[in-house]
């Protein structure tokens, strides 16, 4: 695999594929809107891992919201850029790879978007105002890893409050923490608040375009309620959705490479993308959303995937 490098003026790494097969990924690491960055595991050490089966990786340096006052900065500098700053730069990274394509050798009809906790909100909505545009190029797929999808989250089931309360360092996700981190993004209230903001408030006939999405969310993480919830919309619109709780977790194991259960999610993100794989071909890459205007354009996707079935327990649809 080709070392990463810094492209589009900065904004994204780009992680190339070791023996490339067509499919890439536009990630987003996590980080409450307002921390991480590319050198964090859940960026840099899953890019890495997913470069090395094949999948070219874009990992976004997007714009972070300022530091609330209270919060531990922990380092951060002063200053940030609320809503739609970061999704902004997600529309744009998308732009620069799919106009970037076939340099980077990535067949825009496989490319993915996904990202982890945060980075799965922006990832969401991205992928709602590329539908709302038109956008010639939408994601073939949507790879969730624990997102945050819903400022106002309904409460957890009797077994998973039950789970919070045995394991008091993982219940860190309460309603008013939520709120107050959603509405620092925004910079104001939540009331109103644009859709791609907060994903989890669409309703099943927001989403009959979105792509086939697979979610992994924590066992024991209170986000997890959001994620279920966004998912019963989307399997009401009637899409492709999988939803796996990685056994034995809590909130974002794959920023701790470490723990087995980060490769047993690693594993199934590479199978899903793996299963857009198609005899790599010479690509030109179609127009696409501008960078700079990120304005109209306008193609949905031609065929779904199948969803692949996985290891680990699945969430009921009874329970969504």
């Amino acid at each position: 695999m080709s070392e990463p490098y810094s492209a589009a003026d900065g904004l994204v790494r780009v992680y190339p594929a070791r023996e490339p097969h067509g499919t890439g990924l536009v990630w987003a690491h996590g980080g409450a809107f307002a921390f991480g960055d590319l050198d964090m595991p859940e960026s840099d050490w899953v890019a890495e891992q997913l470069a090395a089966r094949g999948t070219t990786v874009v990992s976004v340096d997007y714009r972070l919201a300022p530091v609330p006052q209270g919060w531990d900065a922990a380092g951060r500098a002063s200053g940030g850029d609320h809503y739609p700053a970061a999704s902004d730069d997600l529309l744009t990274a998308w732009s620069w790879v799919v106009d970037n394509a076939g340099r980077l050798r990535i067949d825009p009809e496989r490319l993915a978007i996904g990202g982890t906790s945060a980075g799965g909100n922006l990832a969401a909505g991205a992928t709602l105002r590329l539908i709302e545009r038109r956008a010639v190029t939408l994601p073939a797929l949507v790879l969730l890893a624990y997102p945050t999808l819903l400022a106002v989250q309904p409460a957890p089931d009797a077994a998973l409050r039950a789970a919070l309360d045995a394991q008091p360092e993982a219940d860190r996700f309460r309603p008013e923490m939520v709120r107050a981190m959603y509405e620092n993004y925004l910079g104001g209230p939540i009331d109103d608040a644009p859709l791609a903001a907060i994903p989890g408030n669409a309703r099943p006939d927001d989403l009959v375009e979105f792509p086939p999405t697979l979610m992994v969310n924590g066992d024991v993480d209170e986000l997890r309620v959001s994620g279920e919830a966004f998912a019963a919309s989307l399997r009401a619109a009637g899409r492709p959705i999988e939803v796996v709780t990685e056994p034995g977790t809590d909130h974002g194991h794959l920023n701790r490479p470490q723990e087995p259960a980060a490769s047993v999610t690693l594993d199934r993100f590479a199978a899903r993308l793996a299963s857009l794989r198609t005899p790599l071909r010479t690509v030109t890459a179609p127009p696409s959303l501008s960078a700079a205007a990120a304005a109209s354009d306008g193609q949905n996707l031609t065929a779904d995937q199948s969803p692949t079935p996985l290891r680990g327990h699945e969430t009921p649809a009874a329970t969504l």
